[in-house]
């Protein structure tokens, strides 16, 4: 996978199937590809953490991808309903409101997301998610929180780029790489270029484990580990309200295996069940 791919995992950075019971403290799956004659989609999961003990609280990580079908946005909106809180990231100033159909941002990151959103053919999270919902709470650096974080571990774009470069020249040394230079071409090529494109980058994101690992490294990055630290502060303050019995963690699907981490050291939670949606549909 190359650096160009890397890249898009970040910006991309995460109908719904029958529960499954899970009953084990490893590792579950978040994001996977399915290639089947009749059900072809990148699919992420939604996980279901119970205490250890049984009983009380249940914590859910469902897992986002930031550009998707408009119905698995929708099957997100129907399923956030049913939660008493529901936990979202965005790094922005506490208490910035989002209204429905999202706000207009001129940033790099949106243009290129924008762009992407327009050549596969999907739609955009900020703009289908309905963040308006009064049991929605912000559970994100702000601004200023992200980059003392950044500025702490001594981090950059620069640090960030670096690593998902080495991460690249590893797969690649071993193996894993999913695609190439010659795939991409060929998706180019293709008489139906959209979702060639489509299936090729659905492959890099369900193969993102390693590159996460690589980038978040022993300690630690403030992209994905200091923001979760910050989310489950704000779920032990929810935790604590008595009205609140089911609560969910709405995170791009790379935070969620240092989500998983934490609520079974941290929290003693276990995961118990799980379901799939799909986020992009193919052919």
């Amino acid at each position: 996978m190359n650096l160009i791919n890397k890249l898009l995992l970040l910006l991309l950075f995460f109908s719904p199937a029958a529960w499954s019971d899970l009953l084990s403290t490893e590792m579950p799956e978040f994001i996977r590809f399915i290639d089947a004659p009749q059900h072809k989609a990148l699919q992420v999961s939604v996980v279901r953490y119970q205490s250890r003990m049984g009983g009380g609280v249940t914590v859910d990580l469902v897992g986002a991808v930031h550009i998707g079908d408009k119905q698995y946005y929708q099957d997100l909106n129907d399923l956030f309903k049913k939660y008493d809180a529901v936990l979202y990231e965005l790094v922005a100033p506490e208490g910035t409101y989002i209204p429905k159909g999202g706000v207009e941002s001129k940033s790099i990151l949106s243009n290129i997301q924008v762009t992407l959103k327009n050549v596969l053919g999907l739609s955009f999270q900020m703009e289908e998610v309905d963040y308006t919902q009064k049991h929605f709470v912000h559970a994100d650096f702000t601004p200023s929180e992200f980059s003392k974080s950044m500025e702490a571990k001594g981090e950059s774009i620069f640090s960030i780029v670096f690593n998902l470069w080495r991460a690249g020249i590893s797969q690649q040394l071993t193996g894993q790489a999913s695609s190439n230079d010659f795939d991409l071409l060929m998706a180019l090529m293709s008489s139906d270029r959209q979702n060639a494109l489509k299936s090729l980058m659905a492959k890099e994101l369900a193969n993102a484990e390693g590159v996460m690992s690589m980038l978040e490294g022993p300690e630690g990055s403030t992209l994905v580990a200091e923001r979760n630290k910050k989310a489950l502060k704000v779920l032990k303050q929810e935790m604590t309200k008595s009205e609140n019995k089911s609560l969910a963690i709405f995170y791009g699907a790379a935070h969620l295996a240092d989500f998983h981490q934490r609520l079974v050291g941290e929290f003693d939670m276990v995961p118990v069940s799980e379901k799939w949606i799909d986020a992009w549909k193919l052919k």
